[in-house]
């Protein structure tokens, strides 16, 4: 057995059990989360060595903050449309918040916790309306936020 692998539970995690709170409460269903992201620029640096061979160097530069996009089956809830005018409204200190993605296990406990930060939603789309189609309308909410991390 090789060495230096770490173990890893047996189970892994099931997508569909998740859910969304934002200032502590658990907010509306959400039918799908994507651009949970954690990334950072790469800075090159183009240079000659000592003997005037061409060198690449890569380094750190700085992190760019995720954006979010939840989706869901629209309802008579007006709370993502109050946090999204908000900022309509140039009133970014309301429309900003804290929240949580949280995956949950087999038996919906906590195993996984992704806190963003500073977060507005930028984008609302209200979609899926056609006359005799019998699928839920959806709402889709694009949150842009200063930082994102894995807290468990």
């Amino acid at each position: 057995m090789p060495t230096g692998v770490p173990s890893l539970p047996l189970d892994t995690l099931v997508a569909q059990r998740f859910l969304i709170q934002v200032d502590g409460t658990n907010i509306a269903s959400f039918q799908e989360v994507s651009g949970i992201t954690s990334e950072i620029e790469v800075v090159e640096l183009k240079a000659n060595d000592a003997l005037g061979k061409p060198i690449l160097k890569k380094m750190i530069g700085a992190t760019k903050p995720p954006t979010i996009t939840l989706k869901r089956a629209a309802d008579s809830s007006m709370e993502l449309w109050n946090w999204h005018k908000a900022a309509l409204d140039g009133d970014l200190i309301g429309a900003r918040k804290n929240g949580s993605i949280v995956q949950l296990d087999f038996i919906y406990g906590e195993v996984a916790r992704y806190n963003f930060y500073d977060a507005w939603i930028s984008k609302l789309t209200a979609s899926g309306m056609k006359a005799g189609d019998n699928s839920p309308a959806v709402e889709e909410v694009t949150i842009v936020c200063e930082r994102l991390e894995r807290v468990k």
